[in-house]
């Protein structure tokens, strides 16, 4: 079992675009009270995903190597620039979809996922800032998305700001106090060497399987609605398209400029890796119809951002140099 999870959670490029196929066919064809009972899970679902990531997390990194110049260059792209460029773009492109554009920002407003360290790795980069980019990351924007969210669609969509805030605290900040504790009480039992070689790897696969149902269950339930309008789904990936070229774009820029290689890849996969299942797991239990409908563009947002990450992985030696001999014998 763990070989398949495993090897599941090494194909997100295909498992996602496949888990998203059988959730539409699956919404089409079953009884849509069912469906609407599905939404249920996706609670128990994001638990699923988050918790893992927590216990392979080690919070300890916030201490060691911290580059403030680096961690507030990102935070600065994450929560001023982006967040900013989907909100124009829900405005220019979901004039009178407000819960569209709900959830094109609810997909900026939650940088960094366990994602951002596994693809800098892959990219060579520096992974030690890419955890740190990793907890702040989500921490502040847990934190900051109910006001963000209050002061720029608070007119269109309704929000209520406490009722966020608590699906937040248990989305995010249960599961990493729960993971925490677990990685406390493994490692009393386990060596760190043993911990990380045996125990840590089985981690990654459980997230996935969270990722994987989340996706699911939301593109069963908006399933009919876009039998009943294809054509919104072109509407949606085009705006999608136009924030992630521009997120990467502009943290390659601004990486290339300002910092070395290994920093500079963390730095575009610490502000373009979206959380988007805890976004899409606030989107459906915080609003309701208008969450329903903004959990389309996060689902749609998934096959986007798996797909960039990885052909930007290819890419890496052409925009920032090939990785010193050096570094690679180390």
């Amino acid at each position: 079992m763990w070989n398949i999870l495993l090897k599941i959670n090494k194909n997100l490029i295909i498992a996602i675009p496949l888990f998203l196929t059988a959730g539409f066919l699956f919404g089409v064809f079953a009884d849509q009270e069912l469906t609407g009972k599905m939404k249920a899970l996706i609670l128990p679902l994001t638990f699923l995903m988050v918790y893992p990531m927590m216990v392979t997390l080690n919070i300890q990194h916030l201490r060691k190597g911290l580059d403030v110049k680096l961690q507030i260059t990102t935070q600065f792209i994450n929560f001023a620039i982006i967040p900013l460029v989907a909100f124009i773009l829900g405005r220019l492109f979901f004039t009178n979809q407000p819960a569209l554009a709900l959830g094109l920002l609810l997909a900026a407003l939650l940088p960094t996922s366990g994602m951002t360290i596994s693809w800098t790795g892959f990219a060579k980069g520096n992974i030690g800032a890419a955890i740190n980019m990793t907890v702040i990351g989500l921490t502040l924007g847990s934190i900051l998305t109910p006001f963000y969210i209050s002061g720029l669609l608070g007119a269109s969509v309704a929000v209520e700001l406490g009722k966020v805030a608590q699906q937040i605290g248990i989305i995010v900040f249960l599961p990493m106090f729960i993971g925490q504790m677990t990685r406390r009480s493994l490692l009393k039992r386990y060596s760190m060497v043993e911990f990380k070689q045996r125990i840590a790897l089985r981690f990654p696969s459980l997230s996935t399987l969270g990722v994987l149902g989340i996706v699911f269950v939301a593109m069963a339930l908006k399933a009919k609605g876009i039998m009943a309008a294809p054509s919104m789904l072109v509407g949606i990936i085009v705006p999608l398209l136009l924030l992630y070229c521009l997120n990467f774009t502009l943290s390659s820029i601004v990486g290339k400029i300002m910092f070395a290689r290994g920093d500079a890849i963390a730095l575009v996969y610490g502000t373009v890796m979206r959380n988007l299942s805890i976004a899409l797991a606030v989107a459906i239990n915080a609003f309701g119809e208008a969450g329903a409908q903004a959990a389309l563009v996060i689902a749609l947002a998934y096959i986007i951002q798996v797909q960039s990450a990885a052909w930007y992985v290819k890419m890496t030696d052409v925009v920032f140099g090939a990785q010193p001999v050096e570094s690679q014998q180390r």
